[in-house]
């Protein structure tokens, strides 16, 4: 599916433009960072939340990273299955108990920050927190607009929201860079990747769901006013 009717402005505006909707909200504020993975999401949480705390702003950071499901739910539909890796990579049920519920508007405010260390491919209970009642909570991650979130632009759970897009060879470039991975998009190794991607995106088609459709395809620079 492509977006060309949609608006998309570049990174710097989206930072500039995410934080002029903040400073004018009240309560807890969800933020969410979508987009396929080596599209920068983590670096464009960094940056906006640095620019919200040097406004004095009070922000919690989580990353949907942290909330994988173990091995054998991520592959239940087998080790290369593109469906299984839209459906089964992560724990929503755990996030939306320890995060989504906690953070929201009207929630206790007693969170925590992860479930899962991938690393070592196992199961983690950190330290409960307690978010203040204004907060910025910014989540970083895949599939942020998937329909458990989010039904259309105006019925999801994020206040605001953000779609990074970038082209395939940059994001399998950057993946490589990262994580030793082929940059090759032919790879039989990366299709569960891009096809269950793909399939996120033909399902539920974030870019039209988001508040912003950020290209982000340029090599980062620190933001700067």
């Amino acid at each position: 599916m492509t977006h060309d009717l949609v608006d998309k402005t570049e990174v710097a505006g989206a930072l500039r433009q995410l934080r002029a909707r903040i400073r004018a909200r009240t309560g807890r504020v969800l933020v969410a960072v979508d987009g396929v993975d080596g599209s920068g999401k983590t670096t464009f949480a960094d940056d906006l939340a640095e620019l919200l705390r040097e406004s004095g702003i009070e922000v919690i950071q989580i990353s949907l990273d942290d909330y994988l499901n173990p091995q054998n739910r991520r592959y239940a539909q087998g080790r290369y299955s593109p469906k299984g890796f839209f459906e089964d990579s992560y724990d929503y049920e755990r996030f939306n108990a320890e995060v989504l519920e906690p953070l929201s508007r009207d929630g206790s405010g007693r969170y925590r920050t992860a479930a899962y260390d991938r690393g070592a491919e196992c199961e983690v209970c950190p330290p409960w927190k307690v978010a203040p009642d204004d907060a910025v909570v910014i989540v970083d991650g895949m599939f942020m607009h998937r329909r458990e979130f989010c039904t259309d632009a105006k019925r999801k759970i994020w206040q605001l929201s953000v779609w990074l897009e970038a082209p395939l060879e940059v994001t399998l470039a950057r993946l490589a860079e990262r994580d030793g991975t082929s940059a090759d998009p032919t790879d039989e190794r990366n299709q569960r990747y891009l096809q269950g991607q793909q399939l996120y995106i033909d399902t539920c088609d974030p870019a039209s769901k988001a508040d912003l459709v950020v290209v982000n395809a340029a090599p980062h620079r620190p933001f700067e006013e």
